[in-house]
């Protein structure tokens, strides 16, 4: 199996951010059609992007290009583990990559052979914190996209009294402290294999700096007020049995977009067993057919 090419990716302020390709082999052999849209996936946090090979390749075998990066402070990208120099940072990161994959997919060839006169269609698909980086950038129109595909996004992290209380002065006075992110991985999955792999995971990391935190609690509640005016066609799939994030997040979002007419442009699919890893579970089969059909009636 031929790994994802990782492209190295210098940021406007010099750091690296390591990209990882998977449409290559998406248009390789002559019976291979030409890509129906470039999806690009974020991680979530204290992970890396190459966890979602395997929904990678899955989306390569319905015609899609796939691109993945490790988010700053993550897997092979640069960036002190869990930390953040700006509140801001992770959304001007992914505006980034999303103008880089504009102009890579523009070198995908048409079914022709020829190279393409247009972007193909982008969607992104954002896990956790990916998913809240993705849809915040989506709600404030940082760039448009085609389509947003959320997955157990952490529009509310379920914080305690104490925890908004520290949230409340740390962020002011030590906005780079780093301290273990909470992430209980025998929560991921049901999936013993799976959280056996995640803890063996050299690339995965248990740190979280108070300035994140701070972007995940506001951005969160910020991004299901934006719901009700949401214009961008959207699936958002989450686990009902969560433990990581609080599930009451998605269902806030997902109530707000239907009412104001947003649920012909919002599609949620609640997986009431599953834990928070919704493409890791046990069986993912009723994850991976929501997401297929809802992109075959679109793409």
């Amino acid at each position: 199996m031929t790994p994802p090419l990782l492209a190295p990716f210098t940021a406007r302020d010099g750091e690296n951010l390591a990209i990882y390709d998977w449409s290559m082999e998406a248009c390789q052999g002559d019976d291979t059609l030409p890509p129906r849209a470039v999806v690009l996936l974020v991680h979530g946090l204290g992970e890396h992007a190459i966890r979602y090979d395997h929904v990678a390749r899955r989306l390569l075998d319905w015609g899609f290009a796939v691109r993945a990066y490790d988010q700053r402070g993550h897997g092979e990208s640069g960036g002190e583990r869990g930390g953040l120099a700006s509140e801001t940072l992770l959304l001007e990161d992914l505006a980034e990559v999303v103008d880089d994959t504009r102009q890579q997919s523009l070198r995908l060839p048409c079914a022709d052979g020829a190279a393409a006169s247009d972007p193909l269609p982008l969607i992104l698909l954002g896990h956790s914190l990916g998913g809240l980086v993705a849809g915040r950038f989506v709600s404030l129109g940082l760039r448009p996209v085609d389509g947003l595909v959320m997955s157990s996004p952490a529009l509310d992290p379920g914080l305690n009294a104490i925890q908004k209380l520290l949230l409340a002065t740390l962020p002011a006075i030590a906005p780079n402290l780093r301290v273990h992110n909470g992430v209980k991985p025998e929560f991921i999955s049901h999936d013993p294999q799976v959280v056996s792999n995640y803890l063996a995971d050299p690339l995965v990391h248990a740190r979280i700096s108070a300035r994140l935190a701070k972007f995940i609690a506001t951005a969160g509640p910020a991004t299901v007020a934006a719901a009700a005016t949401w214009r961008t066609p959207t699936l958002l799939m989450y686990a009902g049995a969560d433990k990581l994030v609080n599930p009451a997040g998605s269902r806030a979002f997902a109530e707000a977009a239907a009412s104001n007419g947003g649920a012909r442009v919002v599609t949620t699919r609640c997986f009431d067993e599953l834990y928070h890893e919704i493409f890791n579970e046990l069986d993912a089969a009723p994850v991976f057919a929501s997401l297929k059909a809802w992109l075959d009636a679109r793409f």
